[in-house]
Formats: structure tokens, sequence, C-alpha cells
């Protein structure tokens, strides 16, 4: 009999993952943490019950978390990171050797220090990188505490606004974040997805205040597979920078980085939403 790994998607739906092996569990300060080993996604980890990375498909959220603002921006040389303590949202940016400094910011040093040990594929030589500052911290109270202007990117790789992940979804930490950006600044976090209700909801707060802070507001989406109904969208806020009308395909193509799921073909294709999420989108309340 194989062993599954159930998430509940919704009250009706649920998703299963068979492995072999839980490597780890663990109950940290913030929030409960398992690893798993299976034969499909190869290992995999939970944090409260949900799931966040994976080695099968990793890229894929990495990929469109890091590169659409470099491909819209290629000059962001200061970065911030909030949350991910995977390590792949930082490894993706330290591909960028214009890149000067990276801050990231994760409010539980234990999934970074597990995912060193069982993850090395997206942690590993993340914290050896001399452009590398790491910030075991809340997320909030960081940006609360910056400068004005002193990031041109914010990406905030976070979990479900719950739990450890509520404030980084609030009016007050999009302020923070705006003030903190350059003039050329650009911010890109989780916008759920518009499947389910919960999560629909989610995505529709989240795109409503945004929308009111910054000139620029867009939302693109890509395809996870182990995310909730596997469509998922990011937020693209921006002081200046439109995402579609200013992508510098070219300046993109010389960074010379090979990826596996972001192209600068799809790069406008992602921006181009469906009637119904453009809808929900559009609804204030």
């Amino acid at each position: 009999m194989k062993k599954y790994y159930t998430e509940q998607w919704s009250e009706d739906c649920q998703f299963s993952i068979a492995y072999e092996e839980k490597l780890h569990s663990e109950a940290s300060p913030f929030q409960q943490i398992d690893f798993y080993k299976g034969e499909e996604f190869g290992t995999f980890f939970t944090l409260d019950g949900l799931m966040m990375v994976n080695e099968k498909d990793e890229f894929v959220y990495h990929d469109m978390i890091t590169h659409p603002a470099f491909a819209t921006n290629p000059n962001i040389k200061k970065v911030l990171i909030i949350g991910g303590g995977d390590g792949g949202t930082a490894r993706e940016v330290l591909r960028y050797k214009s890149v000067e400094k990276v801050v990231m910011v994760e409010i539980d040093e234990l999934v970074f220090r597990l995912s060193q040990k069982y993850l090395p594929i997206t942690a590993a030589g993340v914290e050896e990188n001399s452009r590398m500052e790491m910030i075991f911290d809340d997320g909030l109270a960081y940006v609360q505490n910056a400068p004005d202007a002193s990031f041109d990117l914010i990406l905030v790789d976070s979990t479900d606004p719950i739990s450890v992940g509520e404030g980084l979804f609030t009016t007050a930490f999009y302020q923070e974040c705006h003030r903190v950006l350059s003039a050329e600044g650009i911010l890109i976090n989780q916008h759920e997805s518009p499947y389910f209700a919960e999560y629909a909801e989610n995505m529709r707060k989240a795109h409503t205040k945004i929308k009111k802070i910054f000139d620029i507001a867009k939302v693109y989406q890509f395809h996870m597979p182990t995310y909730p109904s596997g469509h998922w969208l990011f937020g693209f806020a921006s002081k200046k920078f439109d995402p579609i009308q200013d992508v510098q395909v070219e300046a993109w193509s010389n960074f010379g980085l090979h990826t596996k799921y972001y192209n600068t073909d799809l790069h406008v294709g992602a921006f181009m939403l469906p009637t119904f999420v453009k809808e929900k989108l559009a609804r204030e309340e």
C-alpha cells in the first residue's frame, strides 16, 4: 500500500501525492514543517499541511516570480525577497550578474536550514553568495524600517494569507513596499488562484488594494501543477514600467540565461487573462 500526502484544495476537492518516505517532521515556533520523498515529484515540503515546493515543478514558480520583472526592467540592482525560505527565488535572482545586492527576509530560519539539507536544488549556494544578505525576521517589520527608495525590486514569496503570511497581504504592507521602492521600482506578489472561492477572494482583495497604491497594477498567470487548481497568479505592480508595453526582449535575451519555463514569447501572453479572471479582479467587493 502506498502512502499519500493529501491536501484539501476546497471543501469538495482534494489533491494527493504518493510518497515513499517522510524525511522530516518538525514544528518550528511559527509553523509545522514536513519533508517527503516520492517518485513523481521527488522531494517536497509542506507548511501547515500546504504544498510549498517540490523538485519536479519548482522551476515554474521560481521562473515566474523572478524573470518577468527583469525582462521589464533589466537595470534592477537591489532586490528584496520577503519569504522565499526554500531559497529558489534567491537562486534565480542571483543568476543576474548585474544585481549588486539581494536581501532575503524569511521569518522561519528552520525552513531554510531544512531546505539546505533536503532540497539543495533550491537552497544550495544561496547563503554563500557574497551579494546575499539573509535576515531571519518578520518581513513586514523589515519593510517598515527600511529606508525610502532602497530597492529596485521586491519579490513577496509568501505563503497564503493565513498564519505567518497574513501580514503580507495588507494595505499597510503594500504602502510600505511602495515607499521602499525606487522611482523605477517593481513589486511582485502572490495573487493566489481564481478557481476555488477562498483563493479567488484573496486574489481579488490583493489586487483591489494594490491598484489603489501603485500607478501600474497588472496580474499574470502560469501553470503550477501542485498548487490548488494548477492555475496560479502573481501581481505585477510598478511605479513606472508597464510589463506589456515596456518589456525589453533583446536586453533580457542578452543576459544569456537558460530558463525551463519563462521566455519572452510567453511574457506578454502571461498577462492576457481569461474573461472570468478579469471579471473577478474588477469587482471591488
